[in-house]
């Protein structure tokens, strides 16, 4: 199942921007503080747990210049995914938006489309509002 949130831009170069998503820990900045829980997190990795009680983890998978941020699902997630940060300066901003790569059935794909395609939604005007302040 793939998943693409809008794409936005942010008022930042994309170096900012790379290297603000770069430190995993920046990410509960962006995270929907009301619907997680238990954030765990180091420069490589994070943890959290969603409404639900579902926990997923990110493990940072390498980079592509300053394009590209790639990320993976750790043991804790419920599903193997891949989660890629995409970025490109534009003009004197960085438009950006998250792919995730899920490897779910249909009868979870049913359950979860909707709730992470709101999420990774989220995630990106979030992301443009922490550069925007």
């Amino acid at each position: 199942m793939i998943i693409q949130s809008t794409t936005v831009l942010v008022e930042s170069t994309q170096e900012q921007v790379f290297k603000f998503l770069s430190d995993s820990t920046n990410l509960l900045h962006i995270l929907p503080q009301d619907k997680i829980s238990d954030w765990k997190a180091t420069s490589t990795d994070c943890s959290f747990k969603v409404q639900g009680g579902v926990t997923i983890s990110l493990i940072q998978d390498g980079n592509e210049n300053q394009d590209k941020i790639f990320m993976k699902s750790g043991e804790k997630s419920p599903f193997p995914f891949k989660l890629i940060i995409h970025l490109k300066m534009l003009n004197q901003q960085t438009e950006g938006y998250i792919e995730f790569d899920g490897e779910v059935n249909m009868f979870l794909k049913m359950m979860v489309e909707k709730p992470l395609t709101s999420l990774f939604n989220y995630m990106s005007e979030k992301l443009k509002s922490h550069f925007s302040n």
